[in-house]
């Protein structure tokens, strides 16, 4: 099954063609790093899959239905780049990943044990249970950023999109997500894409490279860039073999 099929996309921005004559599918199971300079339209791109931004031209498929038909929005997690508290606000942790449940239900529906169940062990697989009954405007930076990221887990999505979602993590907390992150995709066959600026480390975990520049420069498996004559004169021999992390 295609998870998403793109074809012939092109979004304006105020007068101004952000990209145009995008096409390309992602698959159920991939793990796809979108990097590319500031301002490549990496964001834009996905909110537009995302029916965040409304595209100028071309057809977007979601677990092949059409985006206008598309309903099932529980399949999808989504952790977008700027965060803010105000859109919880009040709210306890707790409270914040349970919204990540809403979507399956109705709004007045109350949640079951196994969702409690669900939500405690979210809480526990990203070092922040303790943290469950605090209110979200008294979290340091990088602690909404977990938040937030298991409010995006707790619904077991098919297709977790992740916009930078290491900026405000520590060291140890960035490779605990990574791990996290990995085992969903090759255990639990969760589709991811993971937009960054570290070209240098995603490759150690990502299947395949989408870099971005207002146009697909490249997109395949690492292994692939990695051999790319074109790629080489692009990047330059030194930066593709960091890039490809094959070496």
């Amino acid at each position: 099954m295609s998870v998403i099929t793109v074809t012939d996309l092109a979004v304006d921005y105020e007068k101004e063609t952000v990209f145009k004559d995008i096409s390309f599918s992602v698959e159920r199971g991939d793990f796809i790093a979108l990097a590319g300079p500031n301002g490549s339209g990496k964001s834009t791109l996905v909110k537009t899959i995302l029916s965040l931004v409304k595209p100028h031209k071309g057809e977007i498929f979601l677990f092949d239905r059409l985006l206008c038909d598309f309903d099932e929005w529980h399949k999808i997690g989504y952790v977008p780049q700027k965060l803010s508290i105000i859109e919880f606000f009040p709210a306890t942790v707790a409270e914040v990943v349970a919204m990540g449940l809403i979507s399956k239900f109705s709004f007045f529906s109350k949640l079951s044990k196994v969702d409690h169940e669900k939500i405690e062990y979210i809480l526990n697989l990203l070092d922040i249970y303790e943290l469950k009954n605090k209110n979200i405007n008294e979290l340091s930076g990088g602690q909404l950023q977990r938040a937030i990221i298991a409010r995006a887990l707790v619904s077991n999505p098919q297709l977790l999109i992740l916009d930078e979602p290491t900026t405000a993590l520590d060291p140890d907390t960035r490779e605990k997500f990574f791990k996290t992150v990995t085992d969903l995709n090759l255990k639990e066959n969760v589709t991811i894409i993971l937009i960054t600026h570290d070209t240098g480390g995603v490759g150690q975990y990502a299947k395949k490279l989408m870099y971005f520049d207002r146009k697909i420069v490249f997109y395949g498996t690492f292994d692939d860039f990695c051999c790319s004559e074109s790629m080489a004169n692009y990047f330059g021999y030194n930066s593709q073999h960091i890039i490809c992390h094959r070496h």
